[in-house]
């Protein structure tokens, strides 16, 4: 891996190296942190981390936890290391295929052992779409056709009881992702992400609590931009680390 940059989030409070082509931290990242309701002491982790922009964001408000980053490409587990040693993150990058048993329990990562799990699954399925030539960003971006369930199975297996998992995906794929994690998860909270007021919703927040059986809750949605097509207030306060979801 070559062509790195340098880049900065939450108005400079993280330092990010990242490639610089295929897959890279943006506006996804922002919100899924910002919705992480970290407490001193927890055990969170990062699944699907890449170079850790959602785990590192989420240490920048809270640094007395212990973050573990979950990432099967081991080039961007390497970067995701040297970001947790530049912004002494107290940390551990495990090499894994969150997918696989086997991995899991070759890396070390055990069931019932996290108090948060924070997620943005690749968004689309093998044979859903033209997966793009980049290795990277078809890995960041597709699952293996109906890998979804598993993806969810997997992160809701390494939460304690009571432990709560948080995630950010596609609007298109909110029923799928409702009906999953309502197997696990209660008290779900579900917060809806909208480019413009008068749009469709593009993303939503989903959290859910292991184990738990209270009722859905729907939060105010989020809405990303103002007529003038630039970010509300809201969204710019979110993106500086001003503001959280939480």
């Amino acid at each position: 891996m070559t062509d790195i940059t340098q880049d900065l989030l939450l108005g400079g409070r993280v330092h990010l190296a990242q490639p610089a082509k295929g897959h890279r931290a943006g506006t996804d990242a922002v919100l899924l942190a910002a919705s992480a309701p970290v407490k001193t002491g927890d055990v969170v982790v990062d699944v699907g981390a890449a170079t850790g922009a959602v785990g590192l964001m989420a240490a920048a408000r809270e640094k007395d936890a212990r973050f573990v980053f979950v990432e099967r490409d081991p080039d961007l587990a390497d970067l995701c290391r040297r970001n947790c040693r530049d912004n002494e993150v107290r940390s551990g990058v495990v090499v894994a295929d969150v997918l696989d048993r086997s991995s899991r329990q070759a890396a070390g990562l055990m069931p019932d052992s996290a108090d948060l799990v924070l997620t943005n699954p690749p968004f689309l399925e093998e044979g859903q779409v033209r997966i793009s030539p980049d290795r990277g960003r078809a890995a960041a971006h597709a699952l293996p056709a109906g890998a979804l369930e598993a993806w969810l199975k997997a992160c809701t297996g390494l939460l304690k009881p009571k432990g709560r998992l948080v995630l950010i995906h596609r609007a298109d794929r909110l029923a799928e992702c409702l009906e999953i994690s309502g197997r696990w998860l209660g008290g779900m909270e579900l917060r809806l992400v909208h480019p413009t007021s008068d749009k469709p919703a593009i993303r939503f927040l989903l959290s859910g609590i292991k184990g738990s059986r209270a009722p859905l809750a729907v939060l105010p949605p989020v809405i990303l931009n103002g007529p003038d097509g630039r970010f509300t207030s809201e969204a710019e306060a979110l993106h500086r680390g001003e503001a959280n979801l939480l």
